[in-house]
């Protein structure tokens, strides 16, 4: 362990303040790494069960509940500019961390109450009594999580490379990849660990899905990581704010172009750049920078497509995954890949790889590989094949059973078949409005209102037999919906369904996938009967008289809603062509930022990077509220369309693309600007000479009139005393 000086405090003029090193680095930055991990595993934990959260708490809908999410993610990557601009111009990186760390942690807080639904569950039956409640509370806390996490973006990394004196560049190479490091460790551990939270069952009075500990442990994380940070406060090396050069930026340009639409006329000579007009208030080296950050940010324009496709990951992805055989080792498995925890696994093998192995490759090949736009197509396989038709807005179905006893044909809406004893049709027939069955020439009239299904019962009461309305929808979060209907002469009891009278059907129970067990109980005895369910199916679950007690044999299941059939193994490619799409893009995206960007405009650049994720992520409101797609593949086939047509653009763009050298352009105005800054010293001071010469006589011709009064007004006096 060393002990240093801060070569910043030298430079401010003030006392050196002693900075602990450990291993040649600065102890502060361990601090920060800390904090960083705790944030990251924060935000990924709770943005891991976000959808979810939004889908089967709040109980939106599919396309609201990806809306809210993306908007969110939106606001996440916009507030960064604030950020920039507070932590620059005047709180200083430190305090913006502190103090938007705190706005942090409390909407963390607030997400995680808003979760409880023992809140409002004033009749304790699971469900939230006042959801506007509910739904108000996760917004403001989504808000402030927005502000927290985009206003600290910026600042962190930066902070961590403040740290470092000039001569510790090797050292702040690899302060930035442990800082990487540290990210996606926490993204990957909370990706993990979340979703195992989630899964467990709390409540005072119901047990439910626990959304509280998975975004109670998130926000526990945030407590840690702000602690943490102001722990080394006294270690970190401070730079003061001077100045926010986005401001200074964007004054710049808002002053040549109204300076240029100012003197829009023919008669006046026409500029080289547009910015050039700004060149009569601001100095030739910022209208230079300023032309070269356009250049980059110009090439950004066809690059949120990328990110629209990226982010549905954390959406639609993982809805998708819901409808998908997530049969793997264990369930605990299938809700880790539920969860997108393939991402971060893969970025953590992929970028060593790619650095160390496939670059150098292609710089051997005498490739340049410095910028490349991915293309993902993403195939949604044949999941809407397998998916089974609910009815339509205008229309219901309908699904028969026989308990007669004996074959009956039937005939429903004018479609006739046969039904063999405690049978039922094998799939529901679609109908509008009002339908008769008919069997054996007697009819029972039905009324299907739209968007239902209904199970009718044939017994020995028709035309007065009873229907049930059934599910029209899959089981969420993958389990199965298993329904009894009993056939016999008298009651049967059944594990958590309770009694069921004679030809009557049981309320649904929802299983999780593998052998499902119910007690069944009846006055002769009572069995235990298996059924082996997979993910997302319901069935009913008939009991015939021929049902025999000693084994519990007999029983017939129907198939109502068949079980996710595409293995959700098949989402792994995508995510592997993903994820070696985002190393490919983020990281040499970012170098090629970094290498074309001035050396006082790196921030600019940073901010208009992230800026195109969240242009990405408002590409998907826009698409999921305008375009209306019926079908799913088909706005996956739209997404996969935009991005080829935006790969052909960028391609065009980057063959037109010319290289600078931002230091070689600094450095030529850096040769004129001695000159220059003498000239204007130079002119500066003729002025003050002129502009105080001017006073100077001034005085001299005030004090001259002031004498002439006095001896003017002295003369009487004189006189009067010589009388």
């Amino acid at each position: 362990m060393f002990v240093v000086f801060s070569a910043t405090d030298r430079e401010n003029g003030k006392k050196p303040k002693k900075s602990v090193t450990v291993c040649g680095y600065p102890l502060s930055i361990f601090f920060i790494v800390v904090n960083e991990f705790c944030e990251r595993f924060s935000y990924y934990g709770m943005k891991a069960v976000l959808v979810l959260y939004f889908r089967y708490f709040l109980r939106w809908d599919d396309d609201l509940a990806i809306t809210i999410y993306h908007t969110f993610v939106a606001l996440c990557y916009l507030t960064p500019i604030l950020g920039a601009i507070v932590a620059d111009s005047w709180l200083g990186k430190f305090k913006t961390i502190v103090y938007l760390s705190i706005v942090y942690t409390l909407g963390q807080v607030v997400m995680a109450i808003s979760a409880i639904h023992d809140i409002t569950d004033a009749n304790k039956d699971g469900t939230p009594d006042n959801m506007t409640f509910h739904v108000a509370l996760s917004m403001v806390g989504l808000i402030l999580i927005a502000l927290g996490t985009g206003g600290i973006k910026p600042c962190v990394a930066a902070f961590g490379g403040d740290q470092f004196n000039e001569h510790q560049e090797k050292q702040r190479s690899t302060f930035f990849s442990i800082f990487y490091l540290s990210i996606n460790a926490g993204s990957l551990l909370s990706t993990i660990i979340t979703p195992i939270l989630r899964a467990q069952e709390c409540g005072i009075y119901s047990q439910q899905k626990c959304y509280p500990l998975a975004f109670g442990v998130p926000a526990a994380l945030m407590v840690v990581a702000l602690i943490v940070f102001i722990v080394g406060s006294r270690m970190y090396t401070k730079v003061a704010p001077k100045g926010n050069i986005m401001l200074e930026v964007c004054k710049c340009i808002w002053y040549a172009v109204k300076n240029r639409f100012r003197n829009r006329s023919s008669s006046i000579p026409k500029r080289e750049h547009w910015m050039d007009w700004a060149d009569e208030k601001y100095e030739k080296l910022l209208i230079a920078q300023i032309k070269m950050v356009l250049k980059v940010l110009f090439l950004y324009i066809p690059l949120p497509m990328f990110w629209t496709l990226f982010d549905q990951q954390g959406s639609r992805w993982t809805l998708q995954a819901t409808t998908m055989d997530g049969d793997f080792v264990s369930l605990c498995l299938f809700k880790l890949f539920l969860m997108s925890t393939v991402n971060p696994i893969l970025i953590l093998g992929f970028v060593p790889i790619v650095d160390s192995v496939i670059y150098p490759l292609i710089a051997k090949c005498g490739l340049n590989f410095t910028y490349v736009a991915e293309f993902q197509n993403r195939p949604n396989g044949d999941i809407a094949e397998t998916l089974p038709v609910f009815p339509a807005s205008n229309g219901g179905q309908i699904k028969v059973f026989n308990l007669v006893g004996a074959t009956v044909d039937v005939s429903v809406g004018g479609q006739n078949f046969t039904l063999d004893p405690f049978m039922s049709n094998s799939k529901y027939l679609s109908f509008e409005g009002k339908i008769n069955i008919d069997i054996n020439k007697t009819s029972m009239p039905l009324v299907l209102t739209n968007g239902t299904r209904r199970s009718v019962v044939i017994d020995q009461t028709f035309p007065n037999s009873t229907s049930y309305e059934d599910m029209t929808a899959k089981p969420e979060q993958g389990e199965n919906a298993i329904r009894f209907l009993n056939g016999l002469g008298e009651n049967v009891n059944v594990t958590s369904l309770g009694n069921i009278p004679s030809m009557k059907m049981s309320k649904y129970a929802l299983v999780q996938q593998g052998s499902a067990q119910f007690d069944i109980q009846t006055v002769n005895g009572k069995c235990t009967y298996s059924i082996a369910v997979g993910f997302g199916s319901a069935y009913t679950v008939i009991i015939p008289d021929t049902f025999t007690i000693a084994d519990c044999g007999g029983l017939r299941p129907e198939e109502d809603i068949g079980p996710n059939v595409v293995h959700m193994a098949w989402q792994i490619p995508q995510y592997f062509l993903m994820t070696m799409g985002e190393v490919v893009f983020s990281v040499t995206g970012l170098e090629f930022s970094y290498s074309q960007a001035p050396s006082n405009m790196k921030s600019v650049l940073q901010a208009g990077w992230l800026f195109t994720v969240a242009v990405g992520n408002i590409i998907v409101l826009i698409v999921a509220e305008v375009a209306q797609l019926p079908d799913q593949w088909a706005e996956y086939v739209l997404f996969a369309a935009l991005l080829i047509f935006v790969c052909v653009v960028f391609s065009i763009m980057a063959y037109f693309y010319t290289y600078t050298d931002p230091a070689e352009v600094e450095a030529r105005f850096a040769e004129l600007e001695p000159e220059g800054k003498d000239n204007d010293r130079k002119r500066r001071s003729l002025e003050l000479h002129d502009r105080k010469e001017s006073l100077e006589e001034e005085n001299q011709r005030k004090s001259r009139s002031s004498s002439e009064a006095s001896s003017h007004h002295e003369a009487p006096a004189d006189k009067a005393t010589n009388m």
